[in-house]
């Protein structure tokens, strides 16, 4: 234990890694500093991470579960993402009032609307508990080690939460060889203050995610309500604004190339120690099946929501969420391939092969990734299937929800006693409700259609479920006509399509009635082909790989002592930094650091779902009525700058901060050119997405006519 400790201690005292990249622990951050002083950091090590008075972390919080958020006033206002805040707002919109597509600003508290099932969850502190993890575990591999590392973090959380008064969370960094204790406090009562219209919000739509030039307006303002004691409390009218240990001044007066950049935040996942057996598999076979579902899935969505508004509030959340992945996978696959990354990890291979023999370690790993990867290929894709495309319809899905009553069943004759039936009805209602939000007839059904002959079409024969043979009767399956049929049939005989029908299974349930369900009957010959013959081997290749990932990591750290190394992305606080930087994309291409309200005008397209813009700012822009906002160069509002900080999915919020910790702007999104960056980080390449705060401050303002938000806030001018 002591041994690693040392190799991490000692990876992060070298001062000669590129500064822009890099997800880093701000518990540790001070051995980052000298490098942030040099690139133009103007303020302590204390400021930016300290658990005995107010720092910046006690700003940034991670909003909803999958973003993050920063504090900007002293009553409890926060600036996140519009893409962010989408569901909620989706959630709130009705085709009488629909926010999502007109915007809102509540211009008093009164006027602000309960945002159900959003939370803020901030971080009071950490401490590395990797001592107290691998001495509980000591020498145990295999199905051993997860039982011992679950009953030593369920101990260490227990201790930590301190009888509930706080989250507790113990994660792995390093890919297991370093372990922190994470101490959070979770607020429940989160409010929607104000949005732009989506056609600012998502300005540009799919067409332009995930590219830069952008000017898109992505946030959303929310309030965070408290008890008298500024404690967590439920919804209640009568709480109060929350008042954070602290808050983000707002910088009014601009960015300029090479001024610095800094962002905290909640980075998702990344996978910068692949090894290139891994990033082959991503670009041949992980990456293009999802491409492939997503693509059926999100057309057949979009032919129905542009169909029926009603539809579209629906399913527009979802269909955001499976939109960004879908285009996600695409770059990522062209970038990976474009940068030649799986010779470039071949290369640091050989490099790691020839220091395992010069200092006498066994050379065997990289061989049994090889096998590992081998060994899994011909299944990879019925794992991508089975999720991506069996589970895309809500009837699967809530079919699916049944299965612990079914098996409860089979294991006791078809009786159960009541307290048993109870508890697997309860869980079943519960994923109903969730999935049933997502259902819609018409579009459910020819997803059921489509997504059955993809996965007859693409899965090897030899691991189809037999049911198959009950849809093809002996056909070769090549009509689409077979499906429907089959569908119409489904759909025809199953109660889980009418809540009506299903409440009254749940009260009076029985196996004779599941097996007899057509919906039941097709889900669970997938589920039982999958778990008889599939889960066992998806499940011990990913026990193996992380069995391997974590030796690996644990090498590579001893071989790079002296290094400064940081662990990948796992959805707990980093702090990043770097310049506002602008790039080549290609040979005599130059792209600015900046985009202006010119270029978001020029993109403009009356009544087009991607690129139409509301007639009060086309009139405000025809005016130059831009009040303060403008920029003190040109006097023009500029809508969103890059920076080459290094972010990922999770960022989303994420505040940029100048030199003197002000917002700057709002992490919005990663470049078409770098999106090979969750696996590889290019230097070259690497740029964030901001939307430019002044942009924000202006809508806020000349759009939304929200003086008390502009008043609330701490803006420098």
């Amino acid at each position: 234990m002591k041994k690693i400790i040392l190799l991490f201690v000692a990876a992060m005292t070298m001062h000669g890694a590129r500064a822009d990249e890099g997800m880093w622990i701000p518990m540790l951050i001070g051995k980052n500093y000298e490098t942030m002083q040099r690139l133009g950091l103007r303020l302590t090590k204390d400021d930016l991470y300290n658990i005995n008075h107010s720092s910046i972390k006690d700003a940034i919080l991670q909003f909803g579960g999958g973003c993050t958020a920063e504090m900007i006033s002293s009553k409890g206002l926060l600036l996140t993402n519009h893409h962010c805040g989408y569901d909620a707002i989706a959630n709130l919109s009705t085709v009488e009032r629909n926010l999502l597509d007109n915007g809102f600003w509540a211009h008093n508290m009164s006027e602000e609307l309960p945002a159900k099932g959003v939370t803020a969850l901030f971080l009071q502190r950490m401490e590395d508990v990797t001592s107290e993890v691998v001495a509980a575990i000591g020498d145990a591999t295999g199905d051993e080690y997860d039982d011992k590392l679950k009953a030593i973090t369920k101990k260490l959380e227990k201790k930590g939460a301190e009888g509930g008064k706080y989250e507790a969370d113990v994660k792995s960094y390093f890919n297991d060889n370093q372990f922190f204790l994470l101490i959070y406090k979770r607020y429940t009562d989160v409010r929607l203050v104000g949005t732009p219209p989506k056609s600012l919000g998502k300005f540009g739509g799919d067409t332009d995610n995930w590219m830069w030039p952008r000017h898109t307006s992505d946030f959303s303002m929310f309030r965070i309500y408290a008890d008298e004691n500024n404690q967590p409390k439920a919804y209640d009218p009568t709480n109060v604004p929350y008042h954070p240990k602290k808050h983000l001044a707002v910088s009014a007066r601009g960015v300029e190339e090479g001024d610095y950049a800094m962002i905290f935040g909640y980075p998702g996942r990344t996978n910068r120690y692949e090894v290139s057996y891994g990033v082959d598999f991503s670009i041949n076979v992980y990456n293009p099946s999802i491409v492939k579902c997503r693509d059926l899935r999100l057309s057949i969505m979009h032919k129905h929501m542009d169909m029926d508004k009603k539809v579209y509030l629906q399913m527009t959340s979802l269909y955001s969420r499976i939109a960004n992945y879908w285009k996600y996978y695409i770059g990522q696959t062209e970038q990976l391939k474009r940068l030649d990354i799986v010779n470039k990890k071949r290369e640091q291979e050989d490099e790691f092969s020839a220091w395992q023999r010069k200092n006498g370690k066994a050379t065997g790993l990289l061989a049994e990734f090889s096998k590992a990867y081998a060994d899994y290929t011909p299944y990879g894709k019925h794992a991508v299937y089975f999720s991506e495309a069996f589970r895309a319809p809500a009837v699967t899905r809530m079919a699916y929800g049944l299965k612990g009553l079914r098996d409860a069943y089979e294991r006791h004759d078809g009786k159960l006693e009541e307290d048993t039936l109870n508890k697997y009805i309860e869980a079943a209602k519960r994923n109903y409700r969730r999935t049933y939000k997502d259902y819609d007839r018409t579009t459910d059904m020819e997803l059921f259609t489509e997504m059955t002959k993809l996965f007859h079409d693409e899965v090897p024969a030899n691991q189809h479920p037999a049911i198959y043979k009950s849809i093809l009767r002996g056909t070769d399956g090549s009509k689409k006509s077979y499906y429907s049929t089959y569908t119409s049939k489904v759909f025809t005989h199953t109660f889980l399509t009418d809540s009506n029908k299903f409440i009254a299974f749940c009260k009076s349930p029985s196996l004779a009635k599941l097996k007899a369900d057509e919906a039941v009957k097709y889900t669970f010959s997938f589920i039982d082909n999958y778990y008889d013959n599939y889960r066992e081997i998806i499940h011990s290749f990913a026990d193996k790989k992380k069995e391997l990932s974590h030796e690996y990591v644990k090498q590579l750290m001893e071989m790079k002592k002296g290094d400064l190394m940081y662990p990948d992305a796992n959805s707990t606080m980093r702090i990043t930094y770097g310049k506002v930087r602008g790039y080549y994309p290609q040979d005599g291409v130059y792209y600015d650091v900046y985009t202006t309200l010119d270029g978001l005008m020029a993109k403009y397209k009356p009544g087009d779902q991607e690129f139409d813009v509301p007639k009060d700012l086309i009139d405000l822009y025809e005016a130059k009525d831009y009040g303060k906002y403008a920029d003190s160069k040109d006097g023009k509002i500029h809508t969103c700058f890059i920076t080459n900080n290094d972010i990922t999915g999770g960022n989303s919020g994420s505040p940029v901060m100048n030199a003197y910790g002000e917002l700057i702007g709002a992490a919005f999104d990663g470049n078409w050119e770098a999106m090979s960056g969750d696996i590889a980080f290019d230097k070259h390449y690497k740029r964030t997405i901001v939307c430019d705060v002044r942009y924000i401050l202006f809508l806020i303002d000349k759009m939304g006519h929200a003086d008390n938000l502009i008043n609330e806030m701490d803006i420098r001018y």
